[in-house]
């Protein structure tokens, strides 16, 4: 079966967040990241070329269409369209906040690149932070670039949506809760937890004076040398990166320590 005209429309509405949000789906194009996100969100729509389809005979959805790679290019969002795309399901994210007291969580405050947003659920999955509270005004995860940025890590990772300053303010006094500021201690000479949450702010502005206010570890990531002219700040992602990697350098560090 060919792919329709509407169908095509379709597939190309999703570009738009009403429509993601209206029909509750979101787009995933290429071999790995369909193969990744199978069996963690329902297929709704999976269109691949007869090569593709042929070498993975297991792979059913609700619709399944065979395409040629001219109408696989018509249908792709990517410069380079790559065997098969899929429409999946968005599913619901509930959450205790209780995993806060117990585990390393992240929160992003306006953070509104979604290549930033894709790129910093890959960062969680390859460090083991399960979950991903977002402010309202923070990119869509669904973005089809977000969804590719996460390189498959939006299947283990859970992304909840919410007024950061609200869930601040429900936490428990005692849960560590970080954020990196130009007036921040020193990241490497802090003792970092295991448990608690780590805000990161906006592309330019930064982390928001209402969530500032809730935030009880302020954190620094020091340039090299100390002192040596050099940029005004990091991208998000990468200014994620570094922070998560010594939050986790520190109790792995601890680990080796209590064996």
């Amino acid at each position: 079966m060919a792919l329709s005209k509407n169908k095509l429309k379709y597939i190309r509405s999703l570009e738009l967040k009403k429509n993601r949000k209206a029909e509750q789906v979101f787009l995933a194009e290429g071999p790995k990241l369909v193969g990744d996100l199978w069996g963690h969100f329902p297929c709704r729509l999976l269109a691949g070329t007869s090569e593709w389809l042929a070498r993975h005979p297991a792979m059913q959805a609700g619709e399944v269409v065979e395409v040629s790679e001219e109408e696989l290019a018509r249908a792709s969002l990517l410069k380079t369209p790559q065997q098969v795309l899929a429409v999946f399901e968005q599913r619901e994210e509930d959450v205790d906040l209780s995993v806060v007291e117990h585990s390393l969580c992240l929160a992003l405050d306006g953070v509104q690149d979604p290549g930033n947003l894709g790129t910093i659920v890959r960062l969680a999955d390859w460090f083991g932070i399960e979950h991903l509270f977002c402010s309202l005004q923070t990119a869509d995860i669904y973005n089809p670039k977000a969804i590719q940025a996460t390189m498959g890590g939006i299947a283990r990772v859970k992304v909840h949506y919410q007024p950061l300053d609200t869930l601040l303010q429900s936490l428990h006094p005692g849960v560590p809760v970080y954020g990196t500021f130009l007036g921040g201690d020193n990241l490497y000479a802090q003792p970092l937890s295991t448990n608690g949450l780590i805000v990161m702010g906006n592309e330019g502005n930064g982390i928001s004076k209402e969530v500032e206010k809730c935030i009880n570890r302020r954190l620094y990531i020091p340039p090299y040398p100390s002192g040596r002219e050099t940029t005004e700040s990091l991208n998000v992602a990468i200014a994620t990166a570094i922070v998560c990697a010594e939050f986790r350098r520190q109790a792995s560090a601890h680990e080796g320590r209590t064996v």
